[in-house]
């Protein structure tokens, strides 16, 4: 038997219970969630993220042989996917899903600015890593691929490492430029249809990002990219990233007042 409180004295009961747990304060920071549980969003996004791209893109060979519109159903599906894991594990992680934001991150909480310390660092990139592995590998066992099969799809072409250099800019200067003006809130659909529109007009379409680009090695589908070319795709991704918070330090400094004091 299980004790009862009376429909008439719940609300009653509910409100003592309130009022004796701790309070924050008023404006208070919310608690962030356990380092553990960042870390395994941060692999359970990027996993998807990875099955998402890799899933479409071998669903979009088999309906069509079309490559425009392959292309078309595999960004298509990234939008949406990475807008909903944004909404989804923002909020626990920061969704990040990308060792070039964490690492840009880091590197602004290094110069007194918000971001990840170093401890969150070393958790955040071995998770992503992991997870963009396990997201190629699921993406193969639902559509009967073998489960690792290196990639034979070269991207070491010149004009294919600009465009990593452009997208990867392009992105940091877009996560870091909704945070300087305060409009984080817009980012699951800015950064999706960032990444969305960047499928399209960079060389590269768009990977942006260290994690996915090691783990999209593991397949040998249309979103796959040979071993040979990973080292020089996430060389340029770095290169972007530096460009990219470059580009946020002299677009959105901070002016002074005129008694010269720094303006909020």
């Amino acid at each position: 038997m299980t004790a009862s409180v009376p429909a008439d004295t719940a609300p009653a009961a509910e409100s003592a219970i309130t009022a004796d747990a701790p309070q924050p304060a008023p404006g208070a920071t919310p608690p962030r969630a356990p380092l553990v549980a960042r870390a395994a969003a941060e692999l359970v996004g990027t996993a998807a993220l990875v099955a998402v791209v890799v899933g479409s893109g071998i669903q979009a060979v088999d309906l069509t042989d079309d490559v425009a519109l392959q292309l078309l159903a595999n960004s298509t599906a990234t939008v949406f996917g990475l807008g909903v894991l944004i909404v989804l594990l923002g909020p626990i992680s920061g969704a990040h899903f990308n060792p070039a934001v964490t690492l840009a991150e880091w590197w602004t909480a290094r110069r007194g600015g918000a971001g990840v310390t170093a401890r969150e660092l070393a958790a955040y990139v071995p998770s992503q890593i992991v997870g963009a592995i396990a997201g190629a590998i699921l993406a193969d066992a639902m559509f009967g691929e073998p489960l690792v099969k290196w990639s034979t799809h070269d991207r070491s072409a010149g004009n294919l490492l600009l465009g990593e250099v452009v997208a990867t800019a392009g992105l940091i200067l877009l996560i870091f430029g909704l945070a300087r003006t305060d409009r984080l809130r817009f980012a699951p659909v800015a950064v999706a249809s960032y990444i969305g529109a960047a499928y399209w007009f960079t060389s590269s379409t768009s990977f942006a990002n260290p994690a996915v680009t090691i783990g999209r090695a593991f397949t040998d589908t249309f979103a796959g990219i040979a071993p040979a070319s990973v080292p020089g795709f996430i060389g340029m991704q770095l290169v972007g990233a530096v460009v990219g918070l470059a580009l946020v330090a002299v677009i959105f400094m901070r002016g002074t007042t005129d008694n010269g004091t720094p303006s909020v």
